[in-house]
């Protein structure tokens, strides 16, 4: 079973793993995002273990509880957007990634919001610090695309990157019209070009 410190990081090899464990592991994970999505986080367990293609002994043996595939569903999610940020920062324009991930950004608030908040308080408190490190993966990786645009002289040198995120999450919480997401990340980009 994957450690508290996997399951905040997301992708990539759980230690200790078999081939053939890592590979069930991340076909549950991959399975759990797609019904997460599909039927919310409330979606039958089995459903999951069954388009993963892994009988649910196997599933249980890897999540013993609810709580841990949606930890493991959310925290691949996040690690995803932050691929997207990484391999977004080596793109020709600076602004264009920033503002292209931006747009995943509200896309990612807009469609996994349910499946961050459906992961119950604990005792320990480690829901607190895995939204803590997942916060901070997000803003690190808009902070590399913010400074890389500021630097290019495309975008304002006083914008701070919390203020940008504040500002983007709020367009992700109060807007479920695409049509006007994109006219306020106009507006945004607009009031923060240099």
């Amino acid at each position: 079973m994957p450690s508290f410190g996997d399951q905040v990081t997301g992708r990539g090899p759980r230690r200790g793993l078999r081939a053939d464990a890592q590979r069930n592991y991340d076909q549950l994970v991959s399975a759990a995002r797609e019904v997460f999505a599909e039927h919310g986080v409330d979606a039958p367990l089995d459903e999951i273990a069954r388009r993963a293609g892994i009988g649910n002994a196997t599933m249980y043996r890897h999540f013993p509880t609810r709580r841990e595939l949606i930890i493991a569903a959310y925290a691949d999610e996040v690690a995803a957007l932050c691929a997207d940020g990484t391999a977004l920062s080596a793109a020709e324009s600076a602004d264009e990634a920033l503002f292209e991930w931006l747009r995943s950004f509200v896309a990612h608030v807009a469609t996994k919001r349910e499946l961050a908040l459906a992961i119950p308080p604990d005792r320990d408190d480690q829901r607190s610090t895995l939204f803590d490190r997942w916060h901070e993966a997000m803003r690190a990786t808009a902070s590399t695309l913010l400074t890389r645009a500021q630097r290019a002289g495309t975008v304002r040198a006083d914008v701070a990157v919390s203020d940008l995120l504040t500002l983007v999450n709020g367009i992700a919480v109060a807007s479920t019209d695409p049509e006007q997401i994109e006219r306020c990340l106009t507006l945004l980009r607009r009031g923060i070009e240099a």
